[in-house]
C-alpha cells in the first residue's frame, strides 16, 4: 500500500498539469505558475504545446512523453526526481491521463513513494456533459470505441444497456458510422448528444436520436474534436430477468436468427429493450 501522504520529502514531485482543449484564456493561474516553476515539463507533442507556453510567456524547458516512449522513459523520469527536480506533465489538451498518456508513469512514481500533484482545469468530457441536458448524476466513460470485431460490438451493446449516462470520444470521419451503429441498438427516442469544437468559435451541441444527429450531419458533416454522450437506458418498466431472456435467445426458432434479427425478435417477445437484449447476447458469447 501507498500513501500520497508519505512521499519522500527530499524529492523532487510531478505536477499533472491541465491545459486548455481549445480556448487558452482557460489556462488557470496555478498552471501558469507551476509550469514556470518546474525545472522541466514533459509533454505529449512538444510542437502542440510550444504553442501554449510561448502564449503565457513560459520559457521551461520542454521534452517529448508520449505513448511511445512512456515505458522507456518512467526510469529516468524517477531518478531525476528523486535527484530533487521538480517535473510537470502536460497533454496536447486538457487533463494528462484521460485518453492520454501518463498513467504508467503516474503508477510507477506513486510506488516509488514520488509526490504526483494534480493541477485541475479544462477536461473535454466533463465539459460536454456539463451542457449536455442530459443526466449528470452517474456516468461512464468509454473513451474511444475500438473499430471493428466483436469488441466494438460488446462497446456498443454494453453502452446501449447502461443505466448511466455514456460518454465516448469520436473522430469526425468515424461519426456517421458510430451513429448508426447506435441507432441499431438504441430505443427510437433514445437521446445523444454531439459535441464538438468545445470552447472554441465554433463550439456545438447537436441533441436528437441517433437517427435526427444522422440526418444532421449528413447535411453538415462534422469537424473538430468530438465528445459523445448518450441516454441512460430506460428501466422502470423492465420486470423480466436477464435468466429468462437468456433462455428465450436459446431457443431453437430463435437460434436460427441472424444476431440482429434475434435481438428484436426476443425483445418483442418479451416486451424489453433491444439493447439489453443485445448486450446479454454479446455477454453469453464470450
Amino acid at each position: 500500500m501507498t500513501s500520497q501522504t508519505k512521499h519522500q520529502s527530499d524529492c523532487g514531485q510531478l505536477f499533472v498539469v491541465a491545459t486548455p482543449i481549445g480556448n487558452l484564456a482557460d489556462m488557470t493561474y496555478r498552471a501558469i505558475e507551476t509550469l514556470k516553476q518546474v525545472n522541466s515539463i514533459a509533454a505529449e507533442d512538444t510542437r502542440t504545446s510550444r504553442k501554449l507556453l510561448q502564449h503565457y510567456g513560459i520559457d521551461t524547458p520542454m521534452f517529448a512523453l508520449h505513448e511511445h516512449n512512456e515505458s522507456a522513459m518512467a526510469d529516468a523520469l524517477l531518478s531525476r526526481l528523486q535527484g530533487g527536480e521538480n517535473i510537470a506533465l502536460i497533454s496536447d489538451a486538457g487533463t494528462p491521463l484521460i485518453s492520454d498518456p501518463g498513467y504508467r508513469l503516474v503508477q510507477k512514481l506513486r510506488a516509488a513513494d514520488i509526490r504526483v500533484v494534480p493541477i485541475p482545469g479544462a477536461c473535454s468530457i466533463i465539459t460536454a456533459l456539463s451542457a449536455a441536458g442530459l443526466p449528470t448524476d452517474h456516468f461512464r466513460y468509454a473513451g474511444f470505441l475500438s473499430r471493428s470485431g466483436k469488441a466494438r460490438r460488446t462497446e456498443l451493446a454494453e453502452i446501449a444497456a447502461s443505466p448511466e449516462s455514456s460518454i465516448i470520444l469520436e473522430s469526425p470521419r468515424r461519426l456517421l458510422a458510430t451513429l448508426g451503429d447506435m441507432g441499431a441498438l438504441l430505443e427510437k427516442n433514445r437521446q445523444v448528444c454531439v459535441a464538438r469544437e468545445l470552447t472554441k468559435l465554433h463550439e456545438e451541441f447537436v441533441n436528437g436520436t441517433a437517427d435526427e444527429l444522422i440526418a444532421h450531419f449528413e447535411r453538415l458533416p462534422p469537424r473538430g474534436e468530438i465528445v459523445v454522450i448518450i441516454e441512460p437506458a430506460d428501466k422502470s418498466n423492465e420486470v423480466v430477468n436477464d435468466e429468462q431472456i437468456i433462455a428465450c435467445l436459446a431457443g431453437p426458432s430463435m437460434l436460427e436468427l441472424p444476431p440482429s434479427a434475434r435481438a428484436k425478435a426476443v425483445a418483442s417477445t418479451l416486451n424489453v429493450a433491444k439493447s439489453r437484449v443485445y448486450a446479454l447476447m454479446i455477454g453469453s458469447n464470450d
